[in-house]
């Protein structure tokens, strides 16, 4: 895994994790990390890394209906 440093402001405090957890959520919603990923960068259990994802409004299955219908129909 490659380092990363981000300055974020002094304001932040003790928020600071939460910046790296809602980058995490967001690269799993746009579908450059998986669950396990994600869960990987920020040190928790996928599940738990996932209980956390409504707090950034990002959808645990972020997999298209249509994409759904479709599987479902090549079954």
């Amino acid at each position: 895994m490659t380092t990363i440093t981000l300055e974020v402001p002094d304001s932040l405090g003790e928020h600071q994790y939460d910046t790296v957890r809602f980058i995490a959520a967001k690269l799993y919603e746009s579908g450059k990390l998986s669950l396990g990923q994600a869960a990987e960068m920020v040190g928790l259990s996928k599940r738990t890394f996932a209980e956390l994802l409504p707090d950034y409004n990002v959808a645990l299955l972020n997999y298209p209906v249509s994409e759904m219908l479709s599987d479902a129909d090549n079954i």
